[in-house]
């Protein structure tokens, strides 16, 4: 029970990376905000239904009033705010190369990944900063760190996530507050989308582990962040990419 009685939102917690999150902080004690704009009520079902605490609310992270709506609830339901999993998410819906990708769908990319990750830090900063403590957990990605084919837009919002997660980090340090993000390579979710057998074995010889990752493999870092293990830790950019990124 790593975050016995904490209370934390999770973006995203409708499928994939942030659904297991939410339930791995809720079996590690924690008090779960669920926030998507859809699947986010069975993760709480799934939740209860193991003697865990969750509400669901759906909501856009694009929206600041969502987002104001969510720590609202979540101070009138368990009173305070401890950890923030930032894990909403997007790829683009057609191609993401340069020449091809459209300001429209750059904008929508951009948007999910990068604005909404700075609306969530923005929205629960306030609460943490008066109770001197507070967990963020941003999601970048393996395309922060290294060039990959076909991702410019994505590639750019994530690269922002991960230079916004050390900026906001240095910022409220003294504030006891931490702030850091994981960088999953390709990872076995929902987002990979109708991503072919032949793909996924390009995928997985790519990768030096020899597969693709798991979501409770990000989840388990995204904890170890979330947990006073992590008190002297802000400000990092940790790859889980199974070697990926060191080739």
């Amino acid at each position: 029970m790593r975050i016995q009685n904490k209370v934390a939102i999770v973006s995203g917690s409708g499928s994939g990376i942030g659904k297991e999150t939410a339930l791995r902080f809720a079996r590690e004690g924690a008090k779960v905000l669920c926030m998507d704009i859809k699947g986010q009520e069975d993760t709480v079902r799934q939740i209860v239904s193991e003697n865990g605490k969750a509400i669901a609310f759906e909501g856009d992270v694009t929206n600041s009033s969502d987002w104001k709506k969510a720590v609202q609830l979540v101070l009138e339901e368990y009173g305070t705010i401890d950890i923030l999993a930032n894990i909403a998410g997007v790829v683009s819906r057609g191609s993401d190369k340069l020449l091809e990708q459209t300001e429209e769908e750059w904008h929508h990319v951009i948007d999910i990944d990068l604005k909404g990750t700075f609306l969530g830090m923005k929205s629960v900063m306030p609460e943490m900063v008066k109770n001197k403590k507070g967990k963020i957990v941003n999601v970048a990605s393996l395309a922060a760190h290294i060039g990959l084919t076909n991702l410019v837009a994505y590639s750019a919002a994530k690269g922002g996530v991960a230079a916004m997660t050390r900026q906001v980090a240095m910022e409220y340090a003294a504030d006891n507050i931490q702030v850091n993000a994981v960088s999953p390579g390709i990872i076995q979710t929902p987002i990979l989308g109708d991503t072919t057998p032949e793909m996924t074995e390009i995928f997985s010889a790519a990768t030096p582990a020899g597969r693709l990752g798991k979501p409770e493999e990000i989840a388990n870092l995204i904890l170890f962040f979330a947990s006073e293990e992590a008190d002297f830790v802000t400000g990092q950019i940790w790859k889980v990419d199974g070697g990926w990124g060191s080739q």
